[in-house]
């Protein structure tokens, strides 16, 4: 069984910053990319941004410079570093694995989400 424990939300003001954490618990699994996204009420989930086992990142355009994400020291462990908050962030943001078990499997797992609130 695989879970994805999400920390570090909360409510900030515009120009702040926070930083989100996860990790990967459970066992025979390999994660082949890792990852954030959000979704606002009325909208779609999008990227935010993810990270390849090899460490190459990719980001949306709207956080370019602003967020940086990167992998912990411990295992499956994963940040994302938010600075220069604005209040178009506020969204819940929702912790992404892509892992492959044993017999070539592979499966998307989702975080529970944690709630970033920018006020102006």
């Amino acid at each position: 069984q695989v879970q994805l424990v999400e920390s570090g939300g909360g409510l900030v003001q515009a120009g702040g910053s926070l930083r989100l954490s996860c990790v990967a618990l459970g066992s025979m699994f390999n994660d082949n990319d890792m990852g954030w996204y959000r979704q606002a009420p009325g909208k779609q989930r999008e990227l935010v941004a993810a990270i390849s086992r090899s460490g190459v990142t990719t980001y949306a355009d709207s956080v370019k410079g602003r967020f940086t994400i990167s992998r912990g020291t411990a295992e499956n462990t994963i940040y994302l570093e938010m600075d220069n908050l604005k209040p178009e962030d506020t969204s819940v943001y929702y912790c992404h694995a892509g892992l492959s078990f044993p017999g070539g499997l592979a499966y998307d797992f989702w975080g529970q989400g944690t709630q970033v609130t920018v006020s102006s």
